[in-house]
């Protein structure tokens, strides 16, 4: 199902980063994110819902700038 929220996730196991790219175009790496959880996310019928209930305040997380270019993709 299309999420009105997240447009893409990708996650990097040596860093263990989440790195989630919201409608708006803006991105965010969540940290020290478990493996375990992003299967969670991929495997949830709702990204949105599992964000905000799973990931978004349990994890610490850095917002990306606009021409900033990380490890990890979305």
């Amino acid at each position: 199902m299309p999420s009105s929220v997240v447009a893409g996730f990708f996650y990097d196991p040596l860093s263990r980063i989440l790195t989630v790219k919201y409608v708006s175009g803006t991105l965010y790496d969540y940290l020290d994110v478990p493996e375990e959880e992003y299967e969670k996310m991929k495997a949830a019928f709702s990204k949105g819902t599992f964000l905000n209930q799973s990931i978004k305040g349990k994890y610490a997380f850095k917002k990306r700038t606009a021409g900033k270019s990380g490890s990890s993709k979305a």
